[in-house]
């Protein structure tokens, strides 16, 4: 045989070995995470269910068969399986599962006795080939609901009481209520504000008890309506507002500023009323148009306007 036979025949050999080697490695391992996630293995009496959770991640082009699921139903005397739920998610290069599977035991002991769920094969299917993933089972224990010989006390037989549920945290709620009696508090202070129910401000209330004066009064008692307005503006300014001085009024109280030519009208017609030709006489619109005022300043003590 010649050198290069030789060398061409190992050049096969190494083909083969890399192709043998890469086949080897495109996983016999069906899975790349595989968790089985269980309750708390005590504490279990007739009736009650038990939720166990199996995660796993697989390879590229692998679907997990379906009917390897154990069905539910009845799988043996004493246990039962109620639901098998599955979500299905892209993962990594390969698919995600999510596989819920809620039991429910019946078995009655006379004495705490450990228990197993049994054991099932999950299978995968991957380039028509069957790849298995094997679910361990599962050991509990389970204790009687009474005891086996019962107690007796003076109160008569003995029993052992339900477990306490466990209390709520109700720490947000509580913050949330005070924030809310808060809000309500100042909102309630705020109207009581605006409409003069406070003790100790009567400026907030001046233009509403003129106003209440103004109601049952008639054209005959214009001097009597154009007094409780004059009282008004002094009790909010604190000493007597005259026409000339309504500069320094808007100063204190600008938000008057709004009804400037009615507060003009007003003062103008008191001063030529009171000390100006005493022909002039009132209209039943001079009346009406001084309970506008009355009612506008009534507006801005309130914020409302």
């Amino acid at each position: 045989m010649t050198l290069a036979a030789k060398r061409l025949g190992c050049a096969w050999v190494w083909v083969c070995v890399t192709l043998l080697a890469a086949c080897s490695g495109t996983s016999n391992q069906a899975l790349r995470d595989f968790q089985l996630q269980t309750p708390r293995p005590f504490g279990y009496v007739i009736g009650d269910t038990i939720l166990q959770r199996i995660v796993l991640e697989t390879r590229a082009g692998m679907l997990l068969e379906r009917n390897s699921l154990p069905a539910p139903g009845r799988l043996n005397r004493w246990l039962q399986l109620n639901a098998v739920t599955v979500q299905e998610t892209a993962g990594n290069d390969g698919k995600r599962y999510q596989i819920d599977l809620q039991y429910q035991q019946f078995y009655a002991p006379l004495e705490v006795k450990a228990l197993s769920i049994p054991g099932f094969t999950l299978r995968f299917q991957q380039h028509g080939q069957t790849l298995e993933q094997p679910v361990a089972a599962w050991t509990f224990t389970t204790a009687p609901l009474r005891e086996l010989v019962v107690r007796q006390d003076e109160h008569g037989e003995y029993m052992r009481p339900d477990q306490a549920p466990s209390l709520l945290d109700d720490a947000a709620i509580v913050r949330r209520l005070c924030v809310s009696l808060t809000v309500a508090l100042g909102i309630a202070l705020r109207l009581a504000w605006l409409y003069g129910y406070l003790p100790g401000l009567p400026k907030r209330s001046v233009f509403k008890r003129a106003q209440r004066q103004l109601q049952n009064l008639g054209l005959q008692q214009l001097p009597q309506a154009l007094a409780a307005v004059h009282t008004a503006f002094n009790g909010l300014h604190g000493k007597p507002v005259f026409l000339h001085k309504l500069a320094e009024f808007y100063q204190g109280h600008p938000e008057y500023r709004s009804i400037a030519d009615e507060l003009t009208w007003f003062f103008d017609y008191s001063n030529r009323y009171f000390f100006g030709d005493a022909s002039i006489m009132p209209q039943e619109h001079d009346l009406q148009k001084l309970k506008t005022l009355c009612l506008h300043c009534r507006e801005i003590e309130r914020g409302s306007r």
